[in-house]
């Protein structure tokens, strides 16, 4: 469990394929004696456990599913990523809850600059759009954000400078490709609903609600 709120920006020196799975290697500022072997790192927005770490640097073990899905095939030696430890139970939550699976990827659509702020607006298709509400909330390549408005194709964020700065956002352009990963109350929602995957007799209730831990 993740909160969003990016730790390091570190530098890809490595990824290795190996058949339909690879290895990701990424130099960082983390202190390499606090991590232990096995525990998560939010690489990009994307749970991952240590498997090897020294020099510096920390090795991962990357799925074919997240090298599908997450964009990881793009990275290239040099290439640069946000990273996140796991949340700990004694931590502020200042951000919002992120699992570290990624839903999807959308595409910058344009940047602009206003007054210090940077504000992006990103492409992504109808079906995932409908997850997103204005002043929800929405990973970006694993950066907890505040979505300013959703459109059936799109969606805009507005990042104050020291997000922009202390993260890889301030390298993305239009055109790039960033991992999406939604509220998970929204997906938890949808499937409560009446036509979702564990829908009732009488749809949506107060009392499913609170049947259900949301109340």
């Amino acid at each position: 469990m993740f909160t969003g709120l990016i730790e390091d920006i570190g530098t890809v020196l490595r990824l290795e394929q190996h058949g339909a799975a690879g290895r990701l290697e990424v130099t960082t500022g983390l202190p390499g004696d606090e991590i232990k072997l096995g525990e998560s790192v939010a690489v990009n927005g994307v749970c991952l456990t240590v498997v090897a770490k020294g020099g510096g640097a920390l090795s991962f073990d990357v799925s074919p599913e997240s090298l599908k899905t997450a964009g990881f095939a793009r990275l290239r030696p040099g290439s640069r990523v946000n990273l996140e430890r796991a949340l700990r139970l004694s931590d502020r939550l200042g951000g919002h809850i992120v699992t570290g699976h990624v839903d999807c990827t959308a595409t910058i659509a344009g940047r602009r600059e206003i007054s210090g702020n940077t504000v992006f607006s990103f492409n992504i298709s109808q079906a995932d759009a409908r997850y997103l509400v204005s002043k929800g909330s929405v990973a970006i390549d694993g950066v907890s954000l505040t979505v300013n408005e959703v459109s059936p194709n799109g969606f805009t964020v507005n990042i104050i400078p020291h997000t922009s700065l202390e993260t890889t956002l301030h390298l993305m352009r239009p055109g790039d490709v960033v991992n999406i990963e939604f509220d998970i109350l929204a997906k938890y929602v949808e499937r409560l609903l009446p036509g979702g995957e564990t829908s009732r007799k009488g749809g949506l209730s107060l009392e499913l609600l609170a049947e259900t831990g949301f109340l």
